[in-house]
């Protein structure tokens, strides 16, 4: 069957017009199947036979351009270049949302020449190459869109409204602004008009945002770690109810709970939303001597995966010997609670007196078994949460590459500070370029296709 044309400059991947289904699975109450490129105007108008003005919908019947056959009655909008989503000539079809008719209406787009099912993030990156977006407010929309939690809903729309790529854009200018000044003296030293001394207002721009910069570095682990989630270990040593704790907080069969010592053997993780705030609870082998190379792997594993943890759940029971505690390379300078698990077989004289001997470190007394003490353990973990991720100001930083970028600008400018102080404006003006050149990357402004397909691969058809 031979496709259908429509006015087309060429052929070739950038003037391909694209279309995916933009909305949730099927079978829905309402299909969104989103066309974007040269062709999308052409192509609406041959669906439902005109051109609806400008962002106002219309209910239309939608017909097979080839056959004239009607597929469906649905809502059509349009959505002209420039000012589009993706920056493209732009239309959305809102069908009903069954299979056959979503299938349908593909078949009937397929059939037009230059016109392609949309890869995946393919209108997100088409936004991005036409100006629309920038790559801080792409990465904190795939964030959006794999939220979990309300604080992660509230920092990837923060970022989505340009907290970080609006001060990047504005420290960059501001760059321009010092470099101007290093140039003029470079290029004008003996010029009337130009004022003798241009190299320290530069440094002092420099400086400034070398400072503004470090702060915000200070402050990057936090909104990394509200991305990923906080990461709480449970550890101990054998047979002590770990399992259980993790079983009774995720409140399903997460892990296997079994009387013998050692039934853990790799690390388990469960993924919370702990009154809004996202957390990793890892259940890790127990913590021995042991000559059984299988136990050993796993109680390697449990120390790597609980010193590297934000917070490190230390139980026993009644049982355990009292020099049975956490190493110090356990826990590795990071937060220590002791739990004191079956405290339902303890009077509340023993529960006390072992609360007395651990008053260097928060102590918890509980009951896997009853849920006795869990709810309090439970509020605590909450409000560790929200001290942690509750700070006065919104973490800028939300991703390793964005700290890596800063950190590479922090860099050139601290040695653009120094090397000031020792005349050699030529080597400031450099640092000053790679400085605002770093801060070109972290917004996408230049050479940035190395890391394009890790960005948009995070995003699924249709978006």
């Amino acid at each position: 069957m031979a496709a259908l044309s429509l006015p087309i400059k060429g052929v070739g991947q950038t003037d391909d017009t694209i279309f995916a289904l933009s909305s949730g699975a099927l079978p829905s109450a309402v299909a969104v199947v989103r066309i974007s490129g040269p062709r999308a105007g052409e192509a609406l108008r041959a669906l439902i036979g005109r051109l609806p003005e400008a962002r106002k919908a219309v209910l239309a019947r939608v017909r097979d351009p080839e056959t004239a056959e009607s597929l469906d009655q649905a809502l059509a909008l349009w959505f002209p270049s420039p000012a589009s989503e993706t920056g493209e000539d732009m239309a959305e079809v809102q069908l009903h949302g069954g299979r056959a008719v979503v299938a349908a209406v593909f078949s009937a787009l397929r059939k037009f020449e230059g016109m392609r099912l949309a890869e995946p993030g393919e209108f997100t990156r088409r936004a991005f190459e036409h100006g629309r977006l920038d790559l801080t407010r792409i990465e904190a929309l795939a964030d959006l869109i794999y939220a979990d939690t309300e604080a992660q809903r509230q920092q990837a729309f923060r970022h989505m409204q340009g907290l970080l790529g609006d001060r990047a854009e504005r420290w960059r200018q501001t760059l321009i602004e010092a470099m101007a000044l290093v140039e003029a003296a470079i290029d004008f030293p003996d010029e009337g008009d130009v004022p003798a001394d241009l190299l320290q207002p530069a440094l002092n721009i420099a400086a400034r945002l070398c400072h503004e910069i470090e702060e915000t570095l200070a402050t990057s682990v936090r909104g990394e770690r509200l991305r990923d989630g906080l990461t709480v270990a449970i550890a101990g040593p054998p047979n002590v109810g770990k399992s259980s704790l993790l079983n009774r907080i995720a409140q399903r069969e997460a892990a296997i709970v079994s009387p013998a010592p050692g039934t853990t053997r790799d690390v388990i993780e469960v993924h919370l939303d702990l009154e809004g705030f996202p957390l990793t609870l890892l259940d890790t082998a127990g913590i021995r001597d042991s000559s059984e190379p299988v136990e050993q792997e796993g109680i390697r594993r449990a120390r790597t995966r609980a010193a590297r943890a934000d917070l490190v759940l230390w139980v026993t029971d009644p049982s355990s010997r009292m020099g049975e505690q956490a190493s110090s390379d356990l826990i590795n300078g990071n937060a220590l609670w002791l739990i004191t698990n079956k405290c339902d077989v303890l009077s509340e004289a023993a529960v006390e007196s072992l609360r007395n001997r651990t008053a260097a470190h928060p102590y918890f007394a509980i009951s896997a078994k009853t849920g006795a003490g869990v709810e309090h353990l439970l509020d605590a973990l909450a409000n560790f949460a929200r001290l942690y991720f509750k700070p006065s100001e919104p973490a800028l930083v939300t991703r390793e590459r964005q700290r890596q970028m800063l950190q590479v600008t922090e860099g050139a400018l601290r040695r653009a500070v120094g090397e000031g102080a020792r005349g050699r404006e030529e080597v400031v003006a450099e640092e000053l370029r790679a400085a605002s050149q770093a801060l070109g990357r972290l917004v996408g402004r230049v050479d940035v296709e190395d890391v394009l397909d890790a960005i948009f691969g995070d995003f699924c058809i249709g978006k």
